[in-house]
């Protein structure tokens, strides 16, 4: 099919990456659902789509909840018809707090989000694109460097990032018998409005603080497009994208 018949969900579409992809999606000439918490962001995204934004849809929506989720994927289905992409991008993080001092409550607010959320999206799209026809789809999952290695006082966010690798791999083997290709996307210092402190200065492994240096987020939104736009007999497991000068590689 061609993009202008495909149909997308993206989660976490009120900002930053999720509304960076939902509109680069859409200019491309996917119809898009744009889902995340408040209403008036998700408007505010698809306002910016200019032509596009006749083919998109906006679903407030808490990825935690599991009736939320159905409600997403029902609308969307009814809205489009089916369901070819998944762009698994809502999430969360706990301000900086030293591990033994880290609550419960904040600790399970950051699980049900980025993990819990994770799963019940990539469930209810893996459940539609099983008995669609055509069959089949691709589900993407934005993980983070996180996944990969810890930045300090972050456990309950590079936790679920972990736990997302493995939800990723597992989706990816599940879904071969249905055509469903899954991979996830690991982005490093994407200016969003949540990543923006990094640029003024965030505490580093020996404990100094330093400015990093970003990327802009439509570098991320285009890779996202790429990925998508593969056929079903190919996939990017993974994927990471990152500022080039950020200090992750090496001991820096």
């Amino acid at each position: 099919m061609s993009h202008d018949n495909k149909v997308a969900i993206v989660t976490g579409a009120g900002s930053g990456i999720g509304r960076g992809t939902a509109l680069a999606l859409a200019k491309n000439g996917y119809r898009v659902s744009v889902a995340g918490r408040q209403p008036k962001t998700l408007e505010e995204t698809i306002a910016q789509a200019g032509q596009a934004a006749a083919h998109m849809l906006a679903v407030p929506t808490d990825v935690s909840d599991p009736a939320a989720v159905r409600a997403l994927f029902q609308a969307t289905v009814e809205k489009f018809g089916r369901i070819d992409l998944l762009f698994n991008n809502a999430g969360t993080n706990a301000p900086g707090i030293p591990f033994e001092d880290l609550t419960y409550e904040r600790w399970k607010e950051v699980v049900d989000v980025n993990l819990n959320g994770m799963f019940l999206c990539a469930q209810a799209a893996f459940r539609q694109m099983k008995d669609q026809t055509p069959r089949g789809g691709r589900i993407i999952n934005n993980g983070s460097i996180s996944a990969h290695a810890p930045r300090p006082d972050s456990a309950p966010y590079t936790a679920t990032k972990h736990a997302v690798s493995g939800l990723t791999k597992s989706i990816a083997l599940d879904g071969r018998k249905y055509d469903i290709a899954c991979g996830q996307i690991d982005v490093g210092n994407a200016m969003t409005g949540l990543a923006s402190r990094m640029a003024k200065g965030v505490k580093q492994a020996n404990g100094d603080i330093a400015a990093e240096a970003m990327m802009d987020v439509s570098q991320v939104a285009n890779a996202v497009v790429h990925m998508a736009g593969l056929p079903l007999e190919t996939n990017v497991l993974f994927m990471t994208i990152m500022a080039t000068k950020m200090p992750y590689v090496g001991r820096g």
